[in-house]
């Protein structure tokens, strides 16, 4: 009896101990929770805080305060990365393009041109849209990208037959190469001679007669 009594006086102090074990493990569970809580909302509140890129005052420049808006921005997806070099400012782009409406109508392209040969323009030149002259930053030569132009960096509110008024515009590109000249464009082929008729040979005139003054040439005179 007295060994059966000190078993169980045994098992009642384990069963004591897991219980207090157990206990403090759930309030460490919950004070850790509790903590990363509260880091989570100082990290929130900081970010909420914090002033936005361009808000705050840094070096001679002052703070200013209010909402910040986006006016407008072109956006692009790449369709193909390319292997050659990356494109850079001050070139001349040889570029195939297609153009469409964002109603999926397609308005131009370079393949239906005569001869479909890419056009060549240089960059920054504004001899193109501005959405050109931006929307190949970050290509490589041999890629492939679609961009997606807003008005303002188009034709803008005018437009321009047939591109109608703010009209956002799409356009697929693959920027062929780039150079510091333009590419020597190929000539023409020559026209092929004009052919030889063995039955009526060209007569040449005589040395020191015209056709338009020899008697030989002139009509007979009428009789009267």
């Amino acid at each position: 009896m007295r060994f059966v009594s000190t078993v169980a006086l045994c098992s009642a102090a384990l069963a004591v101990s897991l219980t207090a074990v157990s206990m403090q493990a759930q309030t460490a569970s919950t004070a850790h929770r509790a903590y990363s809580s509260a880091a989570a909302h100082r990290s929130t509140s900081a970010k909420a805080t914090a002033p936005e890129e361009g808000l705050a005052a840094v070096g001679s420049m002052p703070a200013v305060t209010g909402p910040v808006k986006t006016l407008y921005a072109l956006r692009y997806v790449d369709l193909k990365i390319g292997t050659g070099e990356p494109a850079e400012t001050r070139k001349f782009y040889t570029v195939h393009y297609t153009g469409w409406t964002t109603s999926g109508e397609k308005f131009d392209s370079s393949f239906d041109h005569d001869g479909k040969e890419p056009i060549v323009f240089p960059v920054g030149a504004r001899q193109v849209i501005v959405g050109w002259d931006t929307g190949f930053e970050g290509m490589r030569v041999g890629g492939k990208r679609r961009l997606i132009v807003p008005y303002q960096l188009a034709y803008g509110e005018r437009g321009r037959p047939p591109i109608a008024p703010k009209a956002d515009l799409i356009f697929d590109v693959e920027l062929l190469a780039q150079s510091d000249t333009p590419p020597q464009q190929q000539a023409p082929p020559a026209a092929p001679p004009a052919p030889k008729n063995p039955t009526q040979p060209q007569t040449q005139p005589q040395p020191g007669s015209n056709p338009a003054t020899d008697p030989a040439n002139k009509p007979a005179a009428k009789p009267e």
